[in-house]
């Protein structure tokens, strides 16, 4: 099985470009990564996903918290968080490949209704976060979707059903207490990523800490509370995070310089963007950017 998913893999990302980089997927949050080389740390946000490694490994921490991961493991993430990532192990003989497949709250939710014992959610109010090998039913999911991605009707039709049975095994799973606070509406992982939506969509303004309670239907201690202790950062920081990225993205793919990056993010200060800047990404924007260039 594994060496079938690993082949699988890799004919799809040579039949599609070849080469080491990001290769999407017709199936919508399916995304594969090749990489020959380690390496260095770079940010991201991460989105709902299960994160499997076929060969290679990775390291990613979230706030205060590293997760280590390898080949035919998965990193679960059941909520939208920045993230420090990086290959630890790839090379050219045996290159890094994974796969992401984001989840859809719906899916989880219409698989629940459906079992006869849903998953109880665990007592731990940590962050939604684990890593667990890849059991063979979820195997056999991941094969049976790449093989049928060059095929547009299968794609169509078929990939719905298997994205739900991964679902399912997730949730029938040792993991599944974690898996399912992603869909409870009234558990402090769904309350709290209703407020990341809100500092998701308005990062760029002052968002005081009341106004984000609110959206986590919290009162302003409970929910600072429960933020950094499922985030592992303050919303203060996991809003500034986001408006570094967003910044980094208009300089590197809309050519904006850095006052106006700065600007457009809600920085009112450049020097204090630029001061921030750099702490995050080990260097001052303009070289960041000249490096993200060329790299």
């Amino acid at each position: 099985m594994h060496t079938d998913l690993i082949e699988a893999a890799n004919a799809y990302i040579d039949a599609h470009g070849g080469g080491d980089g990001i290769f999407p997927t017709p199936v919508p949050g399916v995304g594969m990564l090749r990489s020959r080389h380690p390496t260095a740390p770079y940010r991201m946000v991460y989105k709902p996903a299960l994160c499997i490694i076929l060969t290679g490994a990775k390291q990613v921490r979230f706030g205060d918290r590293v997760f280590d991961y390898g080949a035919m493991q998965s990193l679960v993430v059941n909520l939208e968080l920045p993230a420090l990532g990086r290959i630890t192990l790839a090379s050219p003989q045996r290159p890094y490949l994974g796969i992401n497949i984001e989840f859809d709250v719906g899916h989880i939710r219409s698989i629940m209704a459906q079992l006869a014992r849903p998953p109880e959610p665990s007592a731990d109010a940590g962050p939604g976060i684990f890593v667990s090998d890849l059991d063979l039913p979820s195997a056999d999911c991941v094969l049976r979707l790449i093989r049928m991605l060059d095929n547009p009707s299968a794609v169509a039709v078929l990939s719905p059903a298997v994205v739900n049975e991964l679902c399912f095994w997730l949730l029938t799973g040792p993991h599944g207490g974690e898996v399912c606070k992603l869909a409870l509406p009234n558990s402090h992982t769904q309350r709290v990523a209703d407020a990341i939506h809100v500092l998701r969509d308005h990062f760029s303004r002052a968002l005081p800490v009341e106004e984000l309670a609110d959206a986590a239907r919290m009162s302003p201690s409970s929910f600072h509370h429960h933020f950094k202790h499922i985030t592992s950062m303050t919303p203060l920081q996991y809003q500034k995070q986001l408006r570094l990225l967003e910044a980094r993205r208009l300089m590197v793919v809309e050519a904006a310089n850095v006052a106006s990056a700065a600007f457009q993010v809600g920085y009112e200060s450049v020097s204090q963007f630029s001061r921030e800047y750099a702490r995050m990404f080990g260097m001052p924007p303009k070289r960041d950017v000249a490096e993200q260039k060329t790299g």
